[in-house]
């Protein structure tokens, strides 16, 4: 199922593919703050910086290739992206994440 069934302007193309490599560019900068992180804090918040990342990147790739099926990939990965990130921070601050 596509999103739209005309064609995609040349300008909006053009934004989606600037818009795929800045959050692609952005994500191997915080992967790089994964690894190299001097504390569990910042690594948390990398992580963070690297799922909303790819929910960004599957939402242009649902723009550029007009399939819906991205569209939902997407919101599922921002849903679990949320949860983990407030069990992480849970955990970060009071060492448990269920009481």
């Amino acid at each position: 199922m596509s999103v739209a069934t005309e064609s995609v302007p040349i300008y909006l193309q053009w934004a989606i593919l600037v818009g795929l490599v800045v959050a692609s560019s952005v994500t191997l900068v915080a992967g790089y703050r994964v690894i190299t992180g001097p504390t569990t804090p910042d690594r948390v918040v990398a992580l963070d910086v690297i799922g909303t990342n790819v929910v960004a990147i599957a939402l242009l790739f649902a723009l550029e290739t007009t399939e819906a099926l991205f569209i939902d990939v997407s919101l599922v990965l921002a849903i679990i992206g949320f949860i983990s990130t407030i069990a992480v921070a849970r955990y970060v601050t009071e060492g448990d994440i269920i009481e």
